[in-house]
């Protein structure tokens, strides 16, 4: 599966975090603290003032603040770089998660601006020590069901998000076996200037959307 088949994955996994929740099912601490995180992101999403033109860039940068308090990147970039992490530098780890982190962030960001009132079912967790995996349920305005896992673990008081797994489908996993293959292939550096030049596009779309606003205003 190519590095751009799965950014599409990655982006529907992120889409789930951030849709309406059912408030009827049993909840755990970790549970807890991921809806108040996904309530959070609807209230910014409904929030009629940065809903103005020319606020995209404020509300965007909000969203992005509460992905930070949702997910463990640095935990994710481990777990997805498997035994390549093992031999990085300290400043090679930093640049990678920074760059994973956006990468993830710029999907999460993209597709919850599409949020339109679909419902988690929140069904329990399942806690082991310092673990917690948070099912829910996905229910579509179609009426269709979807399980997705939410696999968090416990720093100091918080939880934190480090996978998602849709109808047992792992983004880790997924992403694990892509970065195995480029690193096996073309090296390590082949991967950091994949994700490199992602952060570049992204830094230019976003420079386009702001001009293309702007002279709509004028």
């Amino acid at each position: 599966m190519t590095l751009r088949i799965m950014l599409g994955v990655l982006a529907v996994f992120l889409t789930l975090t951030v849709l309406a929740p059912d408030r009827t099912a049993w909840a755990g601490p970790a549970s807890d603290q991921l809806r108040t995180q996904i309530d959070r992101v609807i209230k910014v999403l409904e929030d009629t003032e940065l809903k103005r033109e020319g606020r995209s860039a404020e509300r965007r940068a909000v969203i992005r603040r509460i992905a930070n308090d949702i997910f463990d990147f640095t935990e994710t970039t481990r777990l997805s770089l498997g035994l390549h992490w093992q031999g990085r530098t300290a400043a090679e780890r930093e640049e990678i998660v920074r760059l994973y982190a956006d990468l993830l962030e710029r999907s999460y960001i993209g597709k919850i601006e599409a949020y339109s009132g679909e419902r988690i079912q929140f069904l329990g967790d399942a806690l082991e020590g310092d673990q917690s995996t948070v099912r829910t349920r996905l229910v579509t305005k179609a009426g269709a069901e979807i399980p997705v896992e939410y696999r968090m673990h416990r720093v100091g008081d918080r939880w934190l998000a480090y996978d998602v797994a849709i109808e047992s489908v792992s983004m880790v996993a997924n992403y694990r076996v892509q970065f195995n293959k480029i690193i096996q292939t073309a090296g390590y550096k082949a991967l950091v200037d994949k994700l490199a030049a992602k952060r570049d596009e992204g830094v230019e779309a976003d420079r386009e959307l702001t001009i293309r606003k702007a002279s709509q205003t004028k």
